[in-house]
């Protein structure tokens, strides 16, 4: 076995070390990013090419946009032919944005004022898109799409607005192709850091971010009719004093990463280390993600995705813990390049069908179930982390 191989299965038993136990085989899929607008097209991706700004090298820029309707019908069919013990199909808990940029508006006040769209607007403005939300819920009613918040919009506001009245090159460019923000022109491939909604880089605009946490938390609930119980901060990017608040709007449960970056104005960011089943101080549950299938990041240069996750999967149930899958929204999305979706589809279709083979008793729940299954025995006073 290679070192880097033993390295990386040595860091998933420390992962999957502490926390909460369990003897069932739970699989949990997390997809972020879904409402977000990113590369808005084929024609804006080529258009950044030419203008010298190298989105062929960075995975978000070179694949992941709205996911169309035959992006979402594909997925929702892969899905719903597969079922498990208990005649439950594979879930994703979809983290959603529940707005964009209102491009025209704002462009109207000159960059004075900030504007936005709910993402039921951006759909109809897209040429595939215009049934996207009616296929949503059509996912949902099949118990194979559950929503849950991601951020209001998956743009730092503050930061982005600031940028377009200076006049910046770069945010400019992206605004007249209707993105959230743009990468660095030049020949270093740098990611497109407006996109950070969470991170703040001062007091004044730490406020300003929790303000708009909630009034997403308030539009999810209008959109789909029940409050979203998980959070999943942009970019693991959060500050530990929004808990309290976020947990009166409903949040009873984080997912993320083992660290979680705090910003601190003025100073290097703080990083706060979680573990499956952790409780904070406002009574939240941390999830932690264990698995990954994210083939279409290829900076993480992953060459057999479905071998690497099916691997993952094997030392979390080992280990007597869930299977909490990362997979980005990036990974089912063909608007741009229909190769990327179709490939990742039969990884994906491979993946659980392989799981139902090697553990004939998996059962598929989404994030807030698997937090409600952690709370629950939480509050047994015979049960022990």
């Amino acid at each position: 076995m290679k070192i880097t191989k033993i390295k990386r299965v040595l860091s998933k038993h420390i992962l999957n070390f502490p926390g909460w136990n369990t003897n069932r085989k739970l699989l949990v899929i997390e997809s972020d990013d879904w409402g977000s607008i990113r590369m808005p097209s084929r024609e804006v991706y080529e258009k950044c090419l030419k203008a010298g700004y190298p989105v062929d090298r960075i995975a978000y820029e070179r694949y992941d946009s709205l996911a169309s309707e035959e992006d979402i019908e594909l997925l929702f069919g892969l899905l719903t032919s597969i079922k498990d013990i208990n005649g439950n199909h594979p879930v994703i808990t979809a983290n959603c944005v529940v707005v964009n940029p209102d491009f025209v508006k704002i462009r109207t006040d000159n960059f004075n004022y900030y504007h936005y769209e709910l993402i039921t607007d951006t759909f109809k403005r897209y040429p595939s898109h215009y049934n996207n939300f009616n296929l949503w819920q059509q996912g949902m009613a099949a118990k194979v799409f559950h929503p849950q918040l991601h951020g209001r919009e998956h743009l730092n506001v503050s930061q982005f607005m600031q940028a377009l009245r200076k006049g910046d090159r770069d945010a400019l460019f992206g605004f007249e192709n209707q993105m959230p923000g743009s990468i660095p022109l030049g020949p270093e491939a740098r990611g497109n850091r407006y996109v950070d909604a969470t991170f703040y880089y001062s007091l004044k605009e730490k406020a300003e971010i929790l303000s708009i946490i909630l009034e997403g938390l308030d539009l999810f609930g209008k959109l789909f009719g029940y409050k979203s119980e998980s959070i999943i901060p942009t970019n693991y990017t959060w500050s530990p004093d929004y808990n309290q608040a976020v947990s009166e709007k409903g949040i009873n449960f984080f997912q993320g990463i083992r660290k979680i970056r705090e910003p601190i104005p003025g100073g290097k960011p703080k990083y706060h280390t979680n573990y499956l089943g952790k409780t904070n101080k406002s009574g939240q549950i941390y999830l932690v993600r264990n698995v990954h299938f994210e083939p279409s990041l290829f900076r993480l240069r992953i060459k057999d995705p479905v071998g690497q996750c099916l691997s993952d999967m094997e030392i979390a149930f080992r280990m007597h813990k869930p299977a909490v899958l990362s997979s980005h929204r990036i990974n089912y999305v063909g608007y741009i390049d229909e190769t990327n979706r179709d490939r990742n589809l039969k990884m994906l279709y491979q993946i659980l069908m392989t799981a139902l083979r090697n553990w004939p008793d998996i059962e598929f729940i989404t994030s807030d179930q698997l937090g409600g299954i952690i709370m629950s025995k939480n509050n047994n006073p015979n049960f022990h982390v």
